[in-house]
């Protein structure tokens, strides 16, 4: 009896203890979706002015954060004041960049447009924190001390009362705000109707850059709170923005309520995740039920606000521009252009920036396929590098685990992006603009959990070494030479391919897609089929870069092909010039060639991307390839007219 007296208090004993390990892993996640809500709170209240997500928002996280510590730590101010300066050069940060881009960028561009600008305005921070604050991690030292306050063998943080407390204080500010508030009428009005709210006077231009600012406050309280249990890096805001995005898609677009439900079942979900399956696999759990939930409701858990109603100067907001060199001078164009890349090696020492060059021949057919994708079907994608993550390690792993030839295992990669892309694809006939671009997002981040979580396949972090060079029939293109005319050949072939697809009645079809799907549709265009066609270009091309990708380095990380390279790819697209082909070549260029050739400018690299990409949305809308083509359109029919 004893024994069994024994056993059954050690049974007990067992229980209580899961018990309170189950409370203490939903108090963990409950801390984190409070910080999840207070994000998606941001991303619902521009939503709800503008009818824009905006991807940014993570970023303002950080900034807080770090400026808290400055003010804090770095130069000793006491908390209260320390908060109210971070919170104010918040609020003045969030002033002037919605002043400068966001604003101008509303007024004119589609939203799908804004959506990828905001992405550009993620990195345009993240890299002004990188100059200002370094690479290194950064906490806060806890407001109320760090000892917890243990309750029944339950552990809370400190630091966990005044996260909650900053959330329900900035929930109940937010609907005082909206609900009591001249301001809030305002901002309800415009959320409504941008034109009618012109109509009655409202300065519809001063309210959105007001929603912004103040959604950008929001996210620095956030961060600010969060800080002292957490480590901050100059890049966490991508983290930040990720799962605020995807909490404010759970809970429903432009809905509050479903917004802080959204963010706290998120947080909850995860820590679950980690705690009861494993640490690396939570967030792609977490991100497999936001893909299930954008297939079962597109819209969200819970009803979101009313639908904006779209007035004409919405619709007049047109797409970016598809720019051509036409009739002999594009054919000139391409014979000189691959005569030049073909003789360039000739005239390069080995090494050095001839390595450089392949990289960039590689990262373009990644890009090439995101051209097809974006610029000719008019399809967002924030997750494509998770395609080159795909192809890649399938490659690397059939190469050096399973002694396949090279050759095959590229073949067997785009074959799985390509199943891949099937089944994303069941996910994404249905949705468009937002919900589109989310889930290729968490598609993007799914693929990167999994990279970092199949330890045994692919390294986990450390990544996946002593991968072969790439051969074909006991032929090594080992060296950085016939490297490059390799990938060079394949790019002339592949550009060439498209250039012809592109100019067909498949082309045509794409583009119809692009301008107005429900045109298209109406037109006889099955707007499904080619939507997929021009997924499953990408997907295998993609593949096919993250294959030679892994070949060239003889190694593959998931930082190597996470979702800041699908943000970093977009940035070239645009740069160079969508719809063009041959334009993002020279957006792969800049982004890849400048930090290699200046090397005391790498710290700016980060920058330099976003602001690129946010001035090419508001000043340069062609690309710079595309510029380029229509100065040289003009210069000939002035010619042609003088003759």
């Amino acid at each position: 009896m004893a024994g069994e007296t024994g056993g059954i208090k050690n049974d007990g004993d067992r229980g209580t203890g899961d018990v309170i390990q189950a409370i203490q892993i939903v108090i963990g996640g409950l801390l984190q979706g409070a910080v999840f809500a207070v994000l998606a709170l941001g991303f619902s209240l521009v939503y709800r002015v503008t009818g824009v997500i905006n991807l940014s928002q993570g970023a303002f996280c950080v900034l807080g954060a770090l400026l808290m510590y400055t003010f804090q730590v770095s130069w000793g101010l006491p908390v209260a004041v320390a908060m109210l300066c971070a919170v104010l050069s918040t609020l003045a940060f969030g002033l002037v960049i919605g002043y400068t881009t966001f604003v101008p960028a509303v007024s004119r561009l589609p939203v799908s447009s804004i959506l990828v600008m905001t992405g550009g305005l993620l990195t345009l921070i993240q890299g002004v924190l990188l100059i200002g604050w370094s690479s290194q991690p950064y906490a806060l030292p806890p407001i109320s001390g760090e000892a917890p306050v243990q309750m029944l063998g339950i552990r809370v943080p400190t630091q966990g009362f005044w996260i909650v407390g900053t959330a329900a204080l900035i929930i109940l500010g937010l609907w005082y705000l909206l609900a009591r508030t001249g301001i809030g009428l305002a901002l309800r009005a415009c959320a409504e109707n941008r034109m009618a709210a012109r109509l009655m006077g409202i300065d519809v231009p001063l309210m959105t850059l007001f929603a912004f600012a103040l959604a950008a406050v929001i996210a620095g309280l956030g961060g600010i709170a969060v800080a002292p249990i957490t480590s901050l890096e100059f890049d966490t805001g991508g983290f930040f923005t990720n799962f605020g995005f995807i909490s404010v898609a759970i809970g429903g677009l432009g809905a509050f309520a479903g917004s802080v439900v959204g963010g706290f079942l998120l947080g909850v979900s995860e820590q679950l995740a980690a705690g009861y399956v494993s640490s690396l696999f939570a967030n792609g759990l977490a991100l497999a039920l936001l893909l299930a939930v954008l297939l079962w409701r597109p819209n969200g858990l819970f009803s979101a606000a009313p639908a904006r109603r779209q007035d004409v100067r919405d619709e007049q907001r047109i797409h970016r521009p598809i720019v051509r060199i036409e009739g002999w001078g594009g054919v000139a164009f391409a014979i000189l252009a691959s005569a030049f890349v073909l003789v360039l090696p000739m005239v390069l020492p080995p090494g050095g920036i001839l390595n450089s060059l392949v990289i960039t021949g590689i990262l373009f057919i990644a890009v090439l396929g995101l051209d097809v994708l974006m610029g000719f079907a008019g399809q967002v994608s924030l997750g494509h590098a998770g395609f080159m993550a795909i192809g890649g390690y399938a490659a690397a792993v059939l190469a050096t685990t399973y002694h396949w030839p090279p050759l095959a295992g590229i073949g067997a990669g785009m074959l799985l992006a390509l199943l891949c892309a099937l089944g994303l694809s069941l996910v994404t006939a249905r949705l468009r603009g937002h919900f589109l671009a989310l889930a290729t997002l968490a598609f993007g981040l799914v693929v990167d959990s999994l990279t970092v979580g199949l330890t045994n396949l692919t390294g986990g972090p450390s990544g996946l070494v002593g991968i072969p060079s790439f051969s074909v029939a006991g032929y090594s293109f080992g060296t950085a030479t016939r490297m490059y005319y390799l990938v060079a050949v394949l790019i002339i072939v592949l550009v060439a391919m498209l250039q012809g697809a592109m100019r067909s009645g498949f082309g045509r079809a794409l583009q119809a897609v692009r301008t107005d799907e429900t045109a298209a549709a109406a037109l006889g265009v099955d707007v499904a089929r080619y939507k997929l066609a021009a997924l499953c270009i990408a997907s295998m091309l993609a593949a096919l870069s993250g294959s030679l990708y892994a070949f060239d380095f003889h190694f593959l990380s998931p930082d190597m092909v996470g979702t800041t390279r699908s943000f970093e790819m977009i940035a070239m697209l645009v740069a160079g010039g969508e719809g063009t082909l041959i334009g993002p070549l020279l957006g792969v260029a800049l982004v890849t060639l400048v930090p290699t050739l200046f090397q005391p400018f790498a710290l700016y690299k980060t920058f330099a991307e976003g602001l690129v990409l946010v001035l090419c949305f508001l000043w340069l809308p062609e690309g710079m390839f595309g510029a380029a083509a229509v100065w040289f359109g003009r210069l000939i029919r002035r010619r042609g007219a003088v003759r």
